[in-house]
């Protein structure tokens, strides 16, 4: 079958690409923006790109069009499948109908935590000769790439996402995904460009969990109070909780950055040592074992496979460390992941000089929805060096304060930084969050901060 994808270069997206050619098909996309590493990627898979959205970007054999989440009406390429006729469907309903129908689904739902926790889940299963299929929205240090179709196993560990599936299908995506084994991680009001609050996204939860069969097994983060008013709707699994002293699991930490934590389950306990950082993690890694166990996969395997686990790019990635400076790049999108991400940081080196730097770039970071909240998130920071944009709709110069500074352009916030990293006596880490590209302000500090070493 011929497949052109519509909205080719977002990382679930290009993971759709990738199954569909490993199923055989033959794939053609297009995208507004095709940069690497996801073009590049989809190249060496010999799928063709076009830059830019064509009506003539859709090859005439076509038989069937994938409709990104981000494509709206007026899109010339959508416009002319439905001038034409063409078979269209979503990539999530595309992923439901032709690769997970048949699998054990393993989902991975929530705020914060999905592509960390959907990564260990994966890993856990691969090191134990599991040989899962999945489909993460970031790429996996253990695997180098963000999709596969697996093995002879029937497992597939899915990121599943409560975004809406496509301007024809407003519900979300994991609707499609019908797990047997669901991970509720967490749940907060987040994308306000389509949710109207709060329990519209819970709602979706809802159909999520109805979804899952009698003999699946739901793991629920007893910690949030928001899943416990979904499951009050109705609940037709067997349901495992973890996170609290009361859950079936549990995590003790025995070091402030979580580096090194004890789980406990029924009567069995096991020591973990891995290379994450950060309680929200320790979470993330607990229901991950919880959801391997599900499928046979026993606690100490799983803690080997643990402190073998690598991270995700753009989760807390370490990009610099020289002369007593470091930088990370980490996928902040939220207050909560804002505050969680920062408090790790500086457990973990209490004694350094903590710098964040933030893009407020989600929709609902723009919105101003979550603007009362942000700067309690970014409290553990030493500084916090805020980029404005040129259109931000709400007044973020109002967070301005002794530690706080808001810039309009990132060439003067990058030299301010820079200057920041030089005056301070003691070591400092950088934590650079967005959610975008960020005007590559990671590469380019890390070339000043090289160059200026050279020169030294």
């Amino acid at each position: 079958m011929n497949i052109h994808i519509i909205g080719i270069c977002g990382t679930f997206m290009g993971g759709v690409a990738r199954l569909a050619r490993d199923l055989g098909h033959t794939v053609t996309g297009s995208d507004a923006n095709t940069y690497p590493p996801m073009s590049t990627q989809l190249e060496s898979l010999g799928i063709a790109l076009s830059e830019g959205y064509r009506a003539n970007n859709i090859p005439a054999d076509t038989d069937l069009v994938i409709v990104g989440n981000s494509i709206s009406r007026g899109n010339p390429e959508l416009e002319k499948v439905l001038d034409s006729g063409l078979r269209y469907t979503s990539g999530a309903q595309w992923l439901g109908e032709n690769v997970l129908h048949n699998r054990w689904v393993l989902a991975v739902a929530g705020t914060h935590g999905k592509t960390t926790t959907s990564s260990l889940l994966a890993w856990i299963l691969e090191y134990n000769q599991l040989a899962p299929g999945y489909l993460i929205g970031g790429v996996p240090e253990n695997f180098g790439e963000s999709a596969r179709l697996g093995g002879d196993t029937p497992f597939f560990v899915i990121e599943a996402d409560e975004y809406d599936t496509a301007f024809c299908d407003k519900r979300s995506k994991f609707v499609h995904y019908r797990p047997r084994t669901l991970i509720l991680n967490n749940l907060e009001f987040d994308h306000a460009d389509i949710f109207a609050d709060l329990a519209a996204i819970q709602t979706q939860f809802h159909h999520l969990i109805r979804t899952v069969p009698r003999h699946g097994k739901i793991i629920q983060n007893a910690q949030a109070t928001a899943l416990d008013e979904v499951l009050e709707k109705g609940l037709w699994s067997e349901r495992d909780t973890f996170g609290t002293i009361d859950s079936a699991w549990r995590a003790i930490k025995q070091c402030s950055d979580a580096s090194q934590f004890t789980i406990e389950h029924a009567e069995e306990t096991v020591d973990v040592s891995w290379e994450l950082i950060g309680d929200h993690n320790m979470w993330n890694a607990l229901a991950a074992v919880a959801a391997a166990h599900h499928v046979g996969v026993q606690l100490p395997h799983a803690a080997e496979a643990l402190s073998q686990f690598k991270s995700v790019k753009r989760r807390m990635e370490k990009r610099y460390d020289h002369a007593g400076i470091r930088v990370f790049d980490d996928f902040a999108h939220h207050p909560t992941a804002i505050q969680t991400t920062l408090q790790a940081a500086k457990n973990q080196a209490p004694e350094h000089t903590l710098i964040a730097v933030l893009e407020p770039r989600s929709n609902t970071m723009r919105s101003g929805v979550h603007k009362d909240t942000l700067k309690s998130a970014l409290k553990q920071a030493d500084h916090v060096l805020l980029f404005a944009g040129s259109d931000l709709p709400w007044p973020i110069e109002n967070l301005s304060d002794a530690t706080t500074t808001v810039y309009t352009d990132t060439d003067t916030l990058l030299t301010e930084l820079l200057q920041m990293t030089e005056s301070t006596q003691t070591p400092s880490d950088i934590v650079i969050m967005s959610n975008g590209g960020f005007e590559n302000i990671h590469q380019r500090l890390i070339a000043r901060l090289s160059n200026n070493n050279h020169q030294a």
